[in-house]
């Protein structure tokens, strides 16, 4: 996300400059579609990023000029805050919910755990499009830990290569279009807060039709794994937080917020 910004935001410059080790070609999934399948009875579920490859081989160092920060889901169970927060980590991300019937059995402990040692937290839903309505699913994970209030990151959305089944969900990208439109409308209704699109720029190109639209009211957050952000979905010319590897000194995902501690602490205002 080369700046932060929003309609309550102004824009910075900021640069990314730091060098982040690669992680082979896997960084976006393959052309054709394929992604890993994930077993249905899995009690975590899916997560951020499962679709873009295996594990970094080492830890990639935090990009400098940001702001350090993590996502957990219910795969790292039991989290040791204090240690992640001693470690960089100044927000965090965590799932609460998936479709419309899956709920994180460690999404209080971690939501409360993160908050316990002072940073920002926010709650991420893992989209299923195929399963239910947008309004269903934005409801859900409102009535399940995802809503919004100042000083919290906005709820944000996981779209990305479904976990079960086709790349796409087997929805058109108009009608894909359509589905994370109802979900932001219904978030935006229920909050006051249109929430945060986690995605890759392959599945978002390929299954939106790279739809343009969302860029100007929802905050990217960029799922790739790679010395750079390079190009970002069709709508955004930045990203507000860059999920750039898999593995590394924090528990989860390594991220970075695109700006400062003051603009962090402005954007969840």
């Amino acid at each position: 996300m080369a700046v932060v910004r929003s309609s309550r935001f102004p824009r910075r410059g900021i640069i990314l400059a730091a060098i982040i080790v690669a992680v082979t070609a896997a960084g976006a999934p393959a052309a054709s579609g394929t992604a890993p399948r994930l077993d249905p009875d899995d009690p975590a579920g899916a997560w951020a990023g499962y679709s873009i490859g295996a594990p970094a081989q080492r830890s990639a160092p935090v990009p400098a000029g940001g702001v350090a920060g993590m996502d957990v889901s219910g795969h790292q169970g039991v989290v040791d805050w204090p240690r992640a927060w001693a470690d960089g980590a100044r927000f965090a991300y965590v799932k609460a919910t998936e479709g419309t019937g899956f709920r994180n059995d460690h999404f209080a402990a971690q939501y409360e755990g993160a908050h316990a040692v002072g940073m920002v937290r926010g709650a991420y839903h893992f989209g299923l499009p195929d399963r239910s309505s947008g309004a269903q699913q934005a409801n859900f994970f409102v009535d399940h830990g995802g809503g919004w209030s100042p000083g919290l990151l906005p709820g944000a959305l996981d779209i990305e290569h479904n976990p079960y089944g086709e790349i796409c969900y087997g929805l058109p990208p108009e009608r894909m279009s359509a589905w994370i439109a109802e979900f932001s409308d219904t978030y935006f209704a229920r909050t006051g807060r249109h929430p945060a699109i986690y995605t890759t720029t392959a599945w978002w190109n390929r299954c939106t039709g790279a739809n343009p639209t969302f860029g100007a009211r929802n905050p990217l957050w960029l799922a790739r794994y790679a010395p750079a952000p390079g190009e970002l979905p069709a709508g955004w010319d930045f990203q507000t937080i860059w999920q750039f590897s898999n593995h590394g000194v924090l528990p989860g995902d390594q991220n970075t917020f695109n700006g400062d501690h003051r603009q962090l602490a402005s954007f969840v205002s």
